[in-house]
């Protein structure tokens, strides 16, 4: 399997097991709808090894550690374990150790797929694979989705209450009065979504902000385009195209286009990725990996249905990160553009020019206006990060 691609379960009980020529700690956890375990128990691993449905298998050192899914024991509400790999030793990276999920049938053993996460570096633990269910069917997923924070970052980001590595708890009481003490007195001015619109205006103040009602429109850089046709919302399915070539012939990057859905204090709602085709209850969807960037067109496509976008999600952020760690500046022709799905209309495009030598770039944000109307910005603005999850943050500032 490849980052991005799932299968089918043929068998209703399975294991995955992950390998590496170092010991690994493997997890399970099950979440629900909204990507969140609904308490501690639902995280499974070697200090809890049951929980409905879900188990985890020591190998003792000898064979590797497995979770097993039995999915006609998995309780109504929950809609996806993902299995979770990181080295034993403390602060060992991902970096040389390629891990292989392998998921069998429970039954024989017999092999039903295998994953192996591509270019790893200083990850310190993974999202390895996940099973999922679909129209009523259950299906795995390869993810591959590394953290630079161990297991605790996983399990942090999922919603379980990391108390129980006692390293881990004094970073958490120290770090907060840092970052939290600038943001809660920043966070006010923005919060009222005021303040969330004047960022539109204001970019679009040197060209005047327009709207569609002349066709495509070609942005610059900060500049703001109104989503509207003949004075009226467009409430209809869009499509955000990313799409970017190597600089350099013969050379492959792996880039990686996602989105943030934010909450109108700029709060983190979700996030849309290579790991998680489909968001706000399929109100965004992904298209799937692109591991080269070969091919005319768009290589990544996100679409958004905005009619369907709930109430509480008011900006989306439109990102594009070096999964392999080549800077900005080795892509060519990298841009991003609207299309109308029902037509195929390009209706806006902003080409980015003048990269800097990052791994992460926010390309563009869909901010709703009181009026219910929706803006784009082209954004342009370069970040150290080659995941979306460390997008998260800044992306957050920027709205």
């Amino acid at each position: 399997m490849t980052p991005g691609s799932n299968i089918p379960l043929p068998v209703t009980h399975v294991t995955v097991d992950v390998a590496a020529p170092v010991r690994l700690d493997v997890s399970g956890l099950l979440l629900t709808p909204d990507g969140k375990v609904r308490t501690d128990d639902d995280f499974i691993f070697y200090n809890q090894p049951t929980g409905p449905g879900v188990t985890y298998r020591s190998g003792g050192g000898t064979t590797p550690d497995a979770i097993g899914i039995d999915t006609t024991a998995v309780p109504p509400g929950i809609e996806k374990i993902v299995v979770t790999a990181s080295p034993d030793a403390a602060g060992q990276t991902f970096q040389g150790i390629e891990p292989t999920a392998t998921l069998r049938n429970a039954a024989d053993g017999s092999v039903l797929a295998t994953f192996t996460p591509p270019r790893l570096g200083t990850e310190t633990a993974l999202v390895v694979m996940e099973i999922y269910l679909r129209n009523g069917a259950w299906k795995a997923r390869a993810v591959g989705q590394g953290y630079a924070d161990g297991l605790a970052g996983i399990a942090t980001d999922f919603g379980v209450s990391v108390e129980e590595p006692a390293p881990a708890a004094p970073p958490q009481p120290v770090a907060p009065p840092q970052p939290t003490a600038p943001p809660q007195p920043t966070a006010p001015p923005p919060a009222p979504a005021a303040a969330a619109q004047p960022p539109a205006p204001g970019a679009g103040a040197g060209a005047g902000k327009v709207n569609l009602d002349k066709g495509r429109v070609s942005l610059q850089k900060n500049q703001t385009v109104s989503l509207v046709k003949g004075g009226r919302p467009l409430l209809a399915q869009v499509k955000m195209g990313l799409g970017w070539e190597p600089a350099y012939r013969g050379k492959d990057i792996d880039l990686d286009a996602s989105v943030i859905a934010y909450g109108p204090q700029r709060d983190h709602v979700d996030s849309c990725y290579f790991g998680k085709l489909s968001i706000l209850n399929g109100a965004i969807k992904h298209s799937g990996d692109n591991l080269t960037g070969e091919g005319g067109g768009d290589d990544e496509v996100i679409v958004v249905d905005l009619g369907r976008i709930p109430q509480e999600v008011s900006g989306l952020v439109f990102t594009v990160n070096s999964f392999s760690g080549q800077k900005f500046t080795e892509v060519a022709k990298a841009y991003c553009r609207l299309i109308d799905a029902a037509t195929g209309e390009e209706l806006v495009r902003f080409d980015l020019t003048n990269a800097e030598a990052q791994t992460g770039v926010m390309m563009a944000k869909l901010v709703r206006q009181f009026s219910g109307e929706w803006d784009m910005t082209a954004m342009g603005e370069f970040v150290k990060s080659r995941t979306v999850r460390g997008m998260v943050k800044p992306a957050a500032k920027a709205l």
